[in-house]
């Protein structure tokens, strides 16, 4: 039998981490020994107080559907948190909990985005950002972060980018591939570009907890009311207490928006995973030093390594301030070991090295490639050894 698929799906990129990923478990499958350097989570165990109350909830019987948009006791929480962190006061219907902060971006960019409607993403963006909006029936208008400006981009880039099908701009602060962290005065300069021009701010702060070497994270939220009302945060427990696979995410702001949001998802995912949610309570009101200490591990690895990888030939890396990516250029890498592409640069990198890195290509930017340091210091050190072997032995 033969069918059609959507129009909608045909559309789709293919992800290139996850490519990259399974050769490199196909390999490893093999016996051979490969470093990867893709993780996108912490090599942490969740901690265990998290551990210890989600067990307790399954003992006390809470193993039925909760509220579409999540329990009151969790957005109590997530209320809690950003009043304390950020100085903000939402109210519960001004907040959905979601399955993963993805679930939150899909659910919002579906609610959102009609036929032909845009959204300003800046390059380089995490991969999934244009996939979403395609899958709205958006188009995503992407606009360049240069290097020289620390893969940022401007308030004349913005203002530059918005026609009147402009509906949204994404800021994910601190990035996820670059770790980049826009200033608050950065932040303001954009928000007035969007303020001046009915632009949705879309801040996607999963990152948040893990910056470095006296770096600050602002949520563009915290710098006006009027800034508030214009923004929807997007955030959640995944990457600052280590739980990825118990699919805690959540939303802050407008209350239309959040209940449209909320009535999406009770035709969809009914409700996020209950167990997770009584976890993602005690990740929030319990012991934060857990928090503390994988951020100070991230960061004494960084400090460890930042250096060896801009030792080698053709590598050109600024220091990220957050997240746990390197995100080098490394085209002049490439053009040295006589590769007419990063992406080949990078596959070789994984057949002759045994190192798998993502290709920038994924987040739309060719000439980079992205590694992340949530893995152990000894395996980060082999895998720069390798890399700086191969560039050095390919260039001869």
């Amino acid at each position: 039998m033969n069918f059609s698929l959507a129009n909608r799906v045909s559309a789709l990129t293919p992800s290139t981490t996850l490519a990259i990923t399974a050769k490199a478990k196909e390999m490893k499958a093999q016996g051979i020994d490969v470093i990867g350097l893709g993780a996108g989570e912490p090599d942490f165990n969740t901690p265990q107080h998290i551990i210890q109350a989600a067990y307790d909830s399954l003992v006390e019987g809470h193993t039925k559907y909760t509220p579409a948009g999540g329990t009151a006791q969790l957005k109590d929480a997530v209320i809690q948190k950003f009043k304390q962190d950020q100085n903000l006061d939402y109210k519960p219907s001004e907040i959905i909990v979601t399955s993963g902060a993805k679930h939150a971006l899909y659910t919002l960019f579906q609610v959102l985005l009609n036929e032909g409607d845009e959204v300003i993403i800046p390059t380089p963006y995490w991969v999934s950002y244009p996939e979403q909006v395609k899958l709205a029936g958006g188009n995503p208008v992407i606009v360049e972060g240069k290097q020289q400006n620390s893969y940022k981009i401007t308030p004349e880039q913005l203002s530059g980018s918005i026609t009147e099908k402009t509906k949204a701009v994404i800021i994910n602060s601190p990035s996820n591939p670059t770790g980049m962290i826009y200033s608050p005065e950065e932040l303001k300069a954009i928000g007035q570009v969007c303020l001046e021009n009915n632009v949705l701010i879309v801040s996607d702060e999963i990152y948040e907890k893990l910056v470095y070497d006296g770096n600050s994270h602002t949520s563009i939220a915290e710098l006006s009311g009027e800034l508030k009302e214009q923004t929807i945060i997007i955030n959640g427990v995944s990457k600052s207490h280590s739980m990825t696979g118990w699919r805690i995410g959540y939303a802050a702001g407008n209350e239309k928006i959040i209940k449209a949001m909320t009535n999406l998802a009770s035709h969809s995912t009914s409700n996020p995973t209950t167990t997770s949610q009584y976890g993602a309570v005690a990740a929030y009101m319990g012991d934060q030093n857990p928090v503390e200490e994988m951020r100070k591990s991230f960061e004494e690895r960084l400090n460890i390594v930042f250096d060896k990888l801009n030792d080698i030939p053709g590598f050109d890396c600024i220091k990220p301030q957050g997240a746990f990516y390197l995100f080098p250029n490394v085209k002049e890498a490439a053009e040295m070991t006589g590769f007419d592409s990063v992406d080949s640069f990078v596959k070789a990198l994984l057949e002759e090295a045994k190192v798998a890195v993502i290709p920038g290509s994924g987040f739309g930017s060719d000439d980079n490639i992205r590694l992340s340091y949530a893995t152990s210091l000894d395996s980060m050190e082999q895998a720069i050894q390798r890399m700086h072997e191969f560039v050095i032995k390919k260039t001869k």
